[in-house]
């Protein structure tokens, strides 16, 4: 509900501000220690990644509660901004967009966490969950750029906002695909901001649309195998539906005005 989203933001606000804040029956406040306020910034950047990778990967459509609050935050406290892009990036390159090429002696333990995947006794964990983690968390970056705080100030500008996705998909578009993970996040990021980016953008926009069905997506099947083609045929499909109708579907999940009066 909105209500339960502006209580969350409030006490996430007033405790990076300073304030006393309750939390399972005691108070605390980030005045408490000299390095109280850096340690909360911190802490709380990662569990936004946290949710990206864990909540969003299950449950997609609460990239936009989770992304609101954070945009919010962000506005107001940009430190917790700049951690939460840190903690991004390390957690998953591919939101750069980067993909990590391997080093001279780097062990090949390394240079699967280097890519993202997390590594437990030397076993690497399997593709299916490494792809729903990326998803997750690339899903909540397309929100972010996109949300505002509706009860913030609006006179300045968005501090991480739509102008980064462009950017974005630029970078994407040029680095060379990787099979599995291209398809599937060029398709999370479409599905999730392609209908702000189309706003924002236009003609540039579509122009971008058509490069990716003509010229991108015949790059992604020459690196793809035959029992890799499910994310692949999903984002044929999304691109060439959305250039047939000349529109690009408002994202499921999207925050409504009616949302707030909740």
């Amino acid at each position: 509900a909105g209500s339960k989203l502006r209580e969350v933001f409030d006490k996430i606000n007033n405790l990076l501000s300073g304030k006393p804040v309750q939390t399972e029956g005691q108070t605390v406040s980030v005045t408490q220690h000299p390095q109280g306020l850096e340690f909360v910034c911190y802490k709380l950047a990662e569990k936004f990644v946290r949710h990206g990778e864990g909540e969003v990967s299950f449950h997609r459509d609460s990239a936009f509660p989770i992304a609101v609050v954070l945009s919010g935050i962000w506005e107001l406290h940009p430190r917790v901004g700049d951690i939460f892009l840190a903690h991004l990036h390390k957690k998953c390159p591919y939101s750069v967009p980067f993909y990590p090429a391997r080093k001279e002696g780097t062990s090949v333990e390394e240079y699967q966490r280097m890519l993202g995947y997390e590594v437990h006794d030397s076993k690497v964990e399997e593709q299916d969950h490494f792809l729903k983690r990326m998803s997750g968390m690339i899903r909540l970056y397309a929100a972010i750029i996109q949300l505002r705080w509706p009860y913030g100030n609006k006179q300045g500008a968005h501090p991480h906002g739509l102008s980064y996705g462009w950017r974005w998909l630029a970078q994407m578009l040029n680095l060379e695909p990787l099979a599995d993970v291209t398809a599937m996040l060029l398709l999370d990021f479409l599905e999730v901001c392609g209908n702000a980016l189309m706003k924002q953008y236009g003609i540039q926009f579509w122009k971008t649309m058509f490069f990716i069905q003509k010229s991108y997506i015949p790059r992604i099947e020459a690196v793809t195998s035959s029992g890799q083609m499910g994310c692949l045929s999903r984002l044929k499909n999304f691109v060439q539906k959305c250039l047939q109708a000349e529109e690009i579907p408002l994202p499921k999940g999207i925050l409504t005005p009616s949302f707030w009066r909740t």
